[in-house]
């Protein structure tokens, strides 16, 4: 298939998609608001912030899923961006006020609440949302965040991230639907959530060294986790249009005229 077997309406949709997904430059955004290069701070950075950092994201990420997609019905509408992006930035001002340390209690607030938001933007796109395939793609957006040298250097970023992703997802996938989502410490789901966090983590790195900046405080943490959400808001429309449109042409096809686009 090429991009000329698409409706223009569908077409529009994936090109928008991959500006979403293809450019998501959280750092330079972050920059642009405290006034430093992230990547000063982040070569300051001791390994203990890196290991707390790590530990509280993979934490969020267990704790998180079930909690956000269950206060969701079924029936597609609207998602509410603002809204989310409201309670994240309440969150955000916490680790503006205390810096690094606040991070451990801030983190899983605004990542329930972020993956509340990815939830009702995949429901918008026609989800079934209550479905273990649709619960792991919600967060699979949270592999988004930021590159990993194990990606494919010949894949788009998007497509190398989900084929990263495949085979735990395919295991993950596979356990679900023989004993459903209570057993969370199960092995494929631990592996799983394992591959997301560390990629998580990087945008969650680039957040709280950001918010621990002196410069930046309550006002300036609300911001940045802002631009936080906003970022994995946009991740998730990319990435829920992309498979909207793989149920209707096919996940090659789509893929395949992705790729074709400028």
């Amino acid at each position: 298939m090429t991009t000329l077997s698409m409706t223009p309406e569908d077409l529009a949709d994936l090109r928008y998609a991959k500006s979403l997904l293809e450019n998501p430059g959280l750092a330079a955004r972050i920059t642009n608001v405290v006034g430093t290069p992230i990547e000063k701070g982040l070569a300051m950075l001791p390994e203990s912030a890196h290991a707390m950092i790590g530990k509280a994201t993979h934490k969020a990420l267990q704790t998180a899923l079930d909690m956000a997609v269950s206060t969701l019905e079924e029936q597609p509408q609207l998602s509410s961006n603002w809204l989310h992006k409201t309670f994240v930035g309440i969150s955000g001002a916490a680790g503006g006020a205390f810096g690094l340390p606040a991070l451990a209690l801030e983190l899983p607030v605004s990542t329930t609440i972020i993956l509340r938001s990815i939830a009702d933007i995949a429901r918008s796109e026609g989800e079934a949302i209550k479905s273990p395939e649709a619960r792991l793609a919600c967060l699979e957006v949270f592999a988004l965040g930021g590159p990993s040298s194990l990606d494919d250097a010949t894949e788009s970023g998007y497509f190398a991230v989900r084929a990263a992703l495949a085979k735990s997802l395919s295991d993950a996938l596979e356990y679900l639907a023989k004993q459903g989502i209570t057993q969370q410490a199960a092995p494929p789901l631990v592996r799983f959530v394992s591959q997301i966090a560390a990629r998580f983590g990087i945008p969650v790195t680039e957040k709280a060294v950001a918010q621990s900046l002196p410069v930046v405080g309550a006002a300036g943490g609300a911001l940045i986790n802002t631009l936080f959400i906003d970022h994995f808001q946009n991740m998730s429309r990319g990435h829920f249009i992309v498979r909207r449109l793989e149920r209707g042409y096919g996940a090659a096809a789509v893929k395949a005229a992705y790729l074709a686009l400028p």
